[in-house]
């Protein structure tokens, strides 16, 4: 759609209101470095060229009224900013919804409401963080409108707040910070303990990153997700009756491995032991991209693959079926689960030469496997939240 449907969209669905101004937000892939952003580990992930789009527009009351295109059963969602609440029947706009109510308890103070149009090329429930690209529009747009002034880096976390606490989904901090802070033709490492973070350069050498969505839908917050983070937490508690650390990602493999009996309970040593490891391989693979060691980087994101199968437990037959098809294929130099688990995507590093047959091939084995028909894109890498300019 291009921008001035969007506003045209706007004016018929919200007649009587102001002139919209136009922002987007990015969905995200991570390349390595899955369930350790909340582990206080590092994460790879880039910002794609899918975003959420949001015409809006303030209102002198205080009414807040969303719409969806993308979503148009759930119809006109409103709702009081002096009384946000979440409601299961409020569906997409809780997301949005939870960035003005995030924004008030950081004592940010709305001179009245607003009126908000929503559109996404975001493929949703693909595990590509569809929640924090809307989000992160919501956060760059309310930023602007009302003149907060607040950096990128904040509306992370107010994104992220937004799903923790009013959504209920006890994500870390990747998803967010992907998409406030992208850049074009760079993947971000990120420090999730300290939000310290570097780009670096995706220069892939005639090699395509291939997002392989294995249209197993999937909700992250009625799925394991949340047990996984109880069972890394309680994991840490134990070893730090002996270890001065604050997260799982200060060990090296070494100290953890010293340490681990320290952990009594054997499923919550193996989400410790993914933990763990999976934040070293991630810094690894950072090195080896900047070194240009793409073989070395695909097998990386292979033993993550296994790491997040056997140890986390959070793949499932049709990502490992996706995963596996892949890695039998020509010209494949790794792939692996990417997002939350439980569904969505794989992601695939390919040569070009080989991308054709690699979609045909996968497509075949896959479908085979699970009797799901799946779906292949191209990504590239593209610039965080922002505002639009016509």
């Amino acid at each position: 759609m291009k921008h001035p449907e969007l506003k045209q969209k706007f004016n018929e669905i919200f007649p009587a209101a102001q002139a919209p101004r136009l922002f987007c937000a990015p969905a995200r892939v991570n390349l390595i470095g899955e369930h350790t952003d909340y582990n206080g580990g590092h994460v790879f992930p880039c910002a794609l060229t899918f975003n959420t789009y949001v015409a809006a527009a303030k209102r002198t009351d205080g009414k807040i009224r969303l719409y969806s295109l993308n979503f148009e059963k759930t119809g006109l969602v409103e709702a009081d900013i002096n009384h946000l609440a979440h409601d299961p029947k409020q569906d997409w706009a809780n997301y949005p919804l939870g960035v003005f109510w995030a924004m008030q308890r950081r004592g940010l103070s709305f001179d009245g409401g607003a009126d908000l149009l929503f559109w996404g090329d975001v493929p949703l429930g693909a595990g590509l963080s569809s929640s924090a690209s809307i989000e992160l529009a919501a956060a760059v747009a309310l930023n602007t409108l009302f003149g907060f002034g607040l950096p990128q880096t904040e509306l992370a976390k107010i994104g992220q707040e937004a799903e923790n606490k009013f959504v209920g989904m006890n994500c870390g901090i990747m998803d967010q910070f992907a998409s406030a802070m992208g850049k074009k033709d760079h993947a971000i490492l990120l420090d999730c303990n300290t939000l310290h973070y570097e780009y670096a350069p995706l220069d892939l050498q005639g090699v395509s990153i291939l997002i392989c969505n294995t249209n197993k839908p999937h909700n992250l917050i009625e799925s394991k997700y949340n047990e996984r983070r109880a069972q890394s937490e309680h994991a840490l508690k134990q070893l730090q009756s002996k270890l001065d650390i604050n997260a799982l990602g200060e060990l090296t493999e070494e100290a953890f491995e010293q340490n681990k009996e320290l952990i009594t309970d054997p499923v919550e040593r193996k989400r410790a032991k993914h933990a763990v490891y999976e934040n070293r391989r991630t810094l690894l693979a950072a090195q080896k991209l900047a070194q240009g060691d793409l073989e070395a980087f695909g097998k990386l994101m292979n033993a993550s693959h296994i790491s997040l199968r056997d140890d986390y437990e959070v793949t499932g037959k049709e990502l490992d079926a996706m995963a596996e098809a892949a890695w039998q294929q020509e010209g494949v130099l790794g792939a692996r689960m990417t997002g939350g688990g439980f569904g969505g995507c794989v992601v695939a590093l390919v040569k070009n030469e080989h991308v054709e047959n690699f979609k045909q091939n996968v497509a075949r084995l896959y479908q085979a496997a699970t009797g799901y028909r799946p779906d292949f894109y191209a990504a590239s890498a593209g610039d965080g939240a922002r505002e639009l300019k016509d």
